[in-house]
Parts: structure tokens; sequence; C-alpha cells
């Protein structure tokens, strides 16, 4: 999926919620967004996109923590990323 369609998913994501806090979701990228989801403890309102490139997903990852407010943070050994997502929760 495009960068600006992943942006736009996760505004209309957080938006529908009840309390359209951003500071209120995590953000993060992975590899493999079921594995991810269970080191997270398997949260409810999970939701994750394949991204283009690991260049995209990290730049939107950067905007919503930078700009947004979301909770997450840059790091890890990416660069071995084959598929990448991201995701929310």
């Amino acid at each position: 999926m495009d960068k600006a369609s992943i942006v736009n998913a996760i505004i209309s994501h957080v938006e529908s919620a009840k309390t359209k806090d951003y500071s209120l979701w995590t953000i993060g990228i992975t590899q493999n967004p079921i594995d991810r989801r269970e080191d997270h403890g398997n949260p409810a309102y999970w939701q994750s996109w394949e991204a283009v490139s690991l260049d995209d997903a990290q730049e939107i990852e950067s905007h919503f923590i930078n700009e947004k407010g979301m909770v997450g943070g840059t790091g890890g050994d990416l660069h071995l990323l084959l598929t990448t997502y991201v995701y929310i929760f």
C-alpha cells in the first residue's frame, strides 16, 4: 500500500475511535505483524498495513510519533526486513 493510503487509513482509524487522541495509540513497524501483535499482548484494536518500502514505513512511523503524538520509537535492526508493515493499536 502506498504511503499516502496508509497515512489516510491510520487517520481514518483513529478519527473513527470514541476518543480521537493520537497519544493513546501506539505505532510501529515490523516484518511479521502476527508475531508482533502477540508480542504486544494481542491488543483488540490492532490494525496493520503492508508498506511499499522500509523508507515509507519509517517516514509514516516518524510522522505519527513526531507530528501527531503517537507512542512508539524508531530503532532496531530493520535493514533485514523484506516486507515491512506499519501497525497501530
